[in-house]
């Protein structure tokens, strides 16, 4: 278990914090945290739920942590919230009280009276209450002595106790084969990163169990488990470095920008006292190439590209909002190093009833900033923005990203990448079609509306049962009105905008 974890555990009970609120899944992990804080103060530990009432778990006897034992019987009378609390307080010792599923009582005022009562006199002693569930929303009355603590994700120690914990346990019953390098076994630990430890757990045995051993190849069906939880979570997306296959044209100054930034995170740049890159935003004309750069750096640095949509972070709930941009970021430093892309960074910070929204936005907009500036500094942040006129002024100030880049239609070099891209991605030879004169024929064109171009013309061409020629997607180019035509004086305000105070990533 993380040293520091414990540590703060134990801070937090000795500075006498009577109510510690611990939103989480992880019950086991938390409870394993909270018998080593008790051990290392020393004090009792007990935890109730509503199944099996209060039960004393570690009793101190002597001034050492090592005069200790552990009871799994239950105290009498105590299975109900208020008879809980009763319990307590007649016991009047010092300890920790674990109170599992307790936010969901406290809808009882009596209840939240009682707790409040006895918190108030555990705050001149080392007792405290620490509530533990997967959402708490605690009563103001409560919430004001409160502090909430956040469980951090395992860290690479703690996974790699667990997988062998998990494989002494699997050969118990069946041999097990190791067949793991130390390049290997890193590559797994990796690969577990951003699970619980529960869930780690889980697909480590799984993955043991499937053929009788551990190697390289279980790597690639760990990281597809590791999707299928993170879809689940329904925060983060998640693109393993082998799956990604973008490609883009233009950006020369970008792509440049990205080979100098990935330089700082080497060891030699580390000696010069050089702190790695933190990130970039790249605002510019819809559909011109903003997502692909995030691709193509998390490519090119062969990273794991995780997706973040803002505008998903918002709940309707109080304080949901923020406890989504927590959970979100701290995935994101459990799964370093990686690339972290923040898709349309305006919806995050303006909801679609501002005057409505009880300052969520300008909370979630202070958290943001707070992360950006203290995150891990392996987890590098790309975010992209279409409409300027939503973000905040603060977050365009220099220093809060690393560099700024405008993204502007694509001239004629880069239009003729971009189709050769997209017809040798369908199949199709580039030489075979007139580039020159597509080229002049999609001036004001976006990347996107290029690639839809040569899309609905392969349709047309396959309803023709005809191969795919250059007159059929002239005709495909000149029905297409591009973004630059209807929606015109935008799209020119953002390029004078953009144009005098970024650095143009082309």
């Amino acid at each position: 278990m993380p040293t520091t974890s414990v540590h703060d555990l134990k801070t937090l009970i000795l500075s006498f914090h009577s109510v510690i609120a611990v939103e989480t899944l992880e019950e086991e992990r938390t409870m394993e945290l909270l018998k080593m804080a008790a051990q290392e103060i020393p004090i009792p530990l007990y935890d109730w739920s509503i199944t099996q009432g209060l039960v004393r778990r570690l009793e101190v006897k002597g001034s050492g942590a090592e005069n200790v034992r552990g009871d799994s019987t239950a105290i009498a009378d105590s299975s109900g919230p208020m008879e809980l609390l009763n319990c307590i307080e007649a016991l009047r010792i010092d300890g920790i009280f674990a109170l599992k599923d307790f936010g969901k009582h406290l809808k009882d005022p009596s209840v939240v009276r009682k707790l409040r009562e006895l918190s108030q006199r555990f705050a001149h002693t080392q007792a405290a209450f620490v509530i533990t569930g997967p959402r708490l929303t605690l009563p103001d009355e409560i919430e004001a002595d409160a502090v909430y603590y956040t469980l951090e994700m395992p860290t690479r120690d703690e996974l790699y106790e667990m997988l062998q914990a998990v494989v002494r346990s699997l050969n118990n019953k069946q041999k097990i084969k190791l067949d793991l390098d130390a390049e290997a076994l890193g590559g797994i630990l990796q690969a577990l990163q951003g699970m619980t430890l529960n869930q780690a757990r889980q697909t480590i045995a799984y993955a043991a169990l499937t053929d009788n051993r551990l190697s390289r190849e279980d790597i690639e069906e760990i990281q597809a488990r590791k999707i299928k939880f993170l879809q689940e979570g329904g925060q983060l997306e998640y693109y393993p470095p082998q799956d990604n296959a973008s490609e883009i044209g233009g950006f020369d100054k970008l792509k440049a920008w990205i080979q100098r930034a990935e330089l700082g995170f080497s060891d030699k740049a580390q000696s010069l006292n050089l702190t790695p890159p933190k990130g970039i935003l790249i605002v510019g004309v819809q559909g011109c190439g903003k997502s692909l750069a995030a691709k193509i750096i998390a490519r090119n640095w062969k990273l794991p590209l995780l997706k973040l949509d803002a505008g998903r972070l918002y709940d309707k709930y109080v304080g949901e909002s923020e406890k989504n941009l927590r959970r979100a970021t701290a995935m994101a430093e459990a799964m370093a190093p990686a690339v972290l892309w923040l898709d349309e960074l305006e919806k995050g910070f303006s909801p679609p009833s501002q005057s409505n929204d009880g300052g969520t936005s300008q909370r979630m907009f202070g958290a943001f900033l707070t992360w950006l500036q203290e995150k891990d500094e392996s987890v590098f942040v790309v975010a992209t923005a279409n409409d300027l006129s939503k973000l905040p002024p603060e977050l365009l100030r220099k220093g809060r990203f690393d560099e700024i880049f405008f993204v502007d239609l694509p001239d004629e070099e880069a239009r003729k990448v971009i189709f050769e891209i997209h017809l040798n991605r369908r199949k199709q030879n580039p030489e075979q079609f007139d580039l020159q004169l597509l080229v002049d024929k999609t001036q004001g064109f976006s990347g996107a509306e290029i690639e839809q171009a040569v899309v609905a013309g392969l349709y047309r061409a396959l309803h023709l049962d005809a191969p795919l020629n250059t007159a059929i997607l002239l005709e495909e180019v000149t029905s297409t009105v591009p973004l630059s035509v209807s929606r015109r004086e935008d799209v020119e305000a953002l390029r004078v905008f953009a144009g005098e105070r970024f650095v143009a990533a082309d």
